[in-house]
């Protein structure tokens, strides 16, 4: 089975699964060690990681593409690309949804902000229009070569003009032919459950740590009738309080010991990045 017909077996279950965020090659790498069944290629995580910047449109199609080509080459489960706003209109949605596609992703999330985005937690967010949003996903799902490419349309709209607007825009996102809902930012309870009895697609719900939506966990998500559980920067905000703590010990003592210190061994840094097998391949060719 390709990694798109898993992608949308794994949604169609409406199980919970969990996707957690990637933020370069690496990240992949570990997630898909540990077990997990999908990826999210995370636009927060990659200006952040990348620029060290905030989550406010400063990466651009060119950047996300590259960082998904790198991505898909260093694993093979399924992999969702977080392509913000499109990067401009219709047009630009449709050769958004090409080079993604070209570049190896399974599932393209698109949103309805305004451009500049912002991250969906942040304040300050607009939306376009809802004839212009629904456009956008139309010439999304028009320009896949592959039919098993999957469109996640995301609506931004609870912030800005309220649940029940938002929900009518995902309605409408499903009738134009998006594969799987995402209706960020919900702030309520009620509206967690409310959701799955209201649209019909499958949907994802965004488990950010520190945000504006309640955390439920996976499993009473996946009772719900939710199909993925994104933890969009889990991983993220995890790398960098692993750098802070192993830093500081180095700060503080002036010395780092690979027995004491608060790091992964060698062996299993060279472990995850493949040496063995670019030894044994270094073994064939010489």
């Amino acid at each position: 089975m390709s990694s798109r017909k898993q992608l949308r077996k794994l949604a169609g279950a409406r199980r919970g699964v969990i996707v957690p965020g990637a933020f370069n090659a690496l990240s992949a790498k570990v997630i898909e060690d540990l077990g997990y069944e999908a990826i999210y290629v995370t636009g927060a995580g990659v200006t952040n990681m990348w620029l060290g910047m905030p989550d406010q449109g400063f990466l651009g199609l060119h950047e996300i593409a590259d960082h998904t080509a790198r991505i898909r080459d260093a694993v093979s489960v399924p992999m969702i690309v977080d392509a913000d706003t499109g990067f401009g209109n219709a047009l630009n949605v449709r050769h958004t949804v090409r080079m993604l596609e070209r570049a190896g992703a399974d599932c393209i999330q698109l949103e309805d902000q305004v451009a500049p985005k912002r991250c969906g937690h942040f304040s300050g967010k607009e939306v376009i229009s809802m004839e212009e949003a629904v456009n956008k996903i139309k010439a999304a799902v028009d320009a896949r070569h592959d039919p098993e490419l999957l469109i996640l349309a995301r609506t931004d709209a609870c912030a800005t003009l309220g649940f029940e607007a938002a929900v009518e825009r995902a309605h409408k996102f499903a009738e134009a032919g998006a594969d799987i809902l995402f209706v960020e930012a919900v702030t309520t309870e009620d509206e967690i459950r409310a959701l799955p009895q209201r649209l019909s697609k499958p949907q994802l719900m965004n488990v950010v740590i520190g945000g504006r939506t309640p955390i439920f966990g996976a499993e009473e998500l996946g009772s719900l009738g939710y199909g993925i559980v994104l933890y969009a920067n889990a991983a993220l905000q995890g790398a960098i309080a692993g750098m802070q703590k192993a830093l500081t010990v180095l700060r503080d003592n002036k010395r780092l010991d690979e027995e004491t210190a608060p790091v992964v061994s060698f062996a299993e840094r060279q472990r995850l990045v493949g040496k063995p097998e670019w030894d044994a391949l270094d073994r064939r060719y010489t």
